[in-house]
């Protein structure tokens, strides 16, 4: 007998020409499976909400929210179904390790390499945005970086369209990326972009600017005593970038980025400047005093995809905002023409 690893899906299960493969990983709002499309050979994701009972219209919020969006770094919705009495979403399958394993595995990521991924989350963000979008759980668990350096945003269950009221009113998130706001059940566009910097600051340093708040300590979140300067973990991260970084964490939302797009234009006007570097000692993941070098994460994204900062030939694709090689009339990751 196949092994059970939910309720209503096991290994081996077919749901209608859906055969199940493998668990991905199980969240609050449901558990994602490794799945074959049997009539055309594709693999693909199939996500399986745990509250079967809901009503279907109910069912249907997320995968039509995600409909919405069509974004190259995006995770994109295929379909959603009903068979044999379990409701599911098909999905686009990223193969590849989510940015949450990289800087476990490897700390602090390289200058060029963290601000590609920063990039490439952001114009996520901001499509998603303009769609009305709140992520409200954006973090790197929640992001898959494929085998070529491409970024995937996923898990958008957990999101709002901004439209439903005024702001999101559900305490929902992961507390060590949230924005004071989010504590108090007041989820905004500008507290997705609190979750990017606490996770631009995790991919500069190898963590996280402060453990999980404790009840006690909402009070200094709020009034930013709980961040710590990056460039005090990691000296190599220029000052500019730190700026970002710090802005992005303001505690009051009005002195945040209120939009993506203005934090990414922000980090493409610093482009030129030069990179310095040298021997650092940044704090390794689970210490704070043992000495790491900074590494150079796998997949190592090749040098005509990600020049630095300082090449003054560099350019980005208008679509995806990843940079292009030289000469490109066709960007390599989303395929629009230049």
């Amino acid at each position: 007998m196949p092994y059970t690893f939910d309720a209503m899906v096991f290994r081996g299960q077919t749901l209608g020409k859906y055969r199940i493969l493998d668990p991905l990983g199980s969240g609050g709002f449901g558990t994602v499976y490794l799945a074959e499309d049997t009539w055309i050979d594709k693999r693909v994701a199939i996500k399986v909400p745990h509250r079967q009972n809901l009503d279907f219209g109910e069912l249907l919020r997320e995968p039509r929210l995600l409909a919405s969006m069509n974004h190259p770094n995006v995770i994109n919705v295929i379909t959603a179904e009903k068979q044999d009495g379990v409701f599911f979403i098909v999905m686009e399958y990223v193969p590849g390790e989510t940015l949450e394993t990289i800087i476990v595995e490897h700390g602090a990521l390289d200058l060029p390499t963290a601000l590609d991924y920063t990039c490439q989350i952001a114009n996520a963000v901001d499509h998603a945005h303009r769609q009305g979008v709140i992520h409200r759980d954006l973090r790197p668990a929640n992001v898959f970086v494929t085998e070529r350096g491409l970024l995937k945003v996923g898990d958008f269950g957990t999101s709002r369209f901004l439209e439903i009221a005024a702001h999101g009113t559900t305490v929902i998130g992961s507390p060590p990326y949230m924005a004071p706001e989010q504590f108090e059940g007041r989820a905004v566009f500008a507290s997705d972009l609190y979750s990017l910097g606490i996770t631009m600051y995790q991919m500069l340093t190898g963590v996280l600017p402060y453990d999980t708040p404790a009840p006690s300590d909402l009070e200094r979140l709020r009034r930013g005593d709980l961040i710590q300067s990056p460039r005090l973990r990691n000296p190599a991260i220029p000052v500019a970038i730190e700026s970002i970084v710090l802005r992005a964490l303001q505690p009051d939302v009005s002195l945040r980025y209120a939009r993506a797009e203005d934090l990414l234009n922000d980090l493409l006007s610093v482009r030129h400047e030069p990179v310095v570097r040298r021997p650092v000692t940044p704090v390794a993941v689970g210490s704070s005093d043992a000495p790491r070098a900074l590494r150079r994460p796998t997949p190592t994204p090749t040098p005509s995809r990600v020049r630095p900062l300082g090449a003054g030939s560099s350019r980005f694709c208008w679509q995806c905002r990843k940079p292009l090689p030289s000469k490109s009339a066709r960007c390599p990751f989303c395929g629009e023409a230049q």
